[in-house]
């Protein structure tokens, strides 16, 4: 059978920019591709950031078009991405050393993670984390 080896969600962002400087200087991601503009007066709409095997795709739509994360529509719904890390202890001592906006603190959850939640500059959610052993 064919082997899968990632996925990379794509975030509706209200400011391109402002997102792709979250997630480089708070997320230690590196943007990998951007465009969209005709390189003069246009700016770029939509970019992709990758960190190790982890992706994610940024795209500024259009003003009325907002971003719509899955906790806004329902509580239960908290997370927008899982990232699976197997150290999600030091990750997450390296993200409150860069001030990042820490939804949820690291924890053993009660369904079998050792995870934290942070929550990025437009709102998603995104969970780091592996299972307890």
């Amino acid at each position: 059978m064919p082997t899968l080896n990632s996925i990379a969600p794509f975030f509706v962002v209200d400011d391109l920019e402002a997102s792709l400087d979250f997630y480089r200087h708070k997320l230690g991601f590196d943007v990998t591709h951007r465009g969209g503009g005709d390189g003069q007066d246009d700016k770029d709409f939509w970019g992709i950031v990758q960190r190790d095997g982890v992706m994610i795709m940024l795209k500024a739509i259009a003003p009325e078009i907002h971003p719509q994360p899955n906790s806004s529509r329902h509580e239960w719904a908290r997370w927008d991405a899982y990232v699976h890390t197997p150290d999600p202890d030091s990750l997450y001592e390296e993200f409150i050393a860069t001030a990042v906006p820490v939804h949820r603190p690291l924890e053993d959850t009660g369904d079998g993670l050792r995870a934290f939640e942070i929550k990025d500059n437009s709102g998603y959610v995104l969970c780091f984390g592996r299972p307890r052993s």
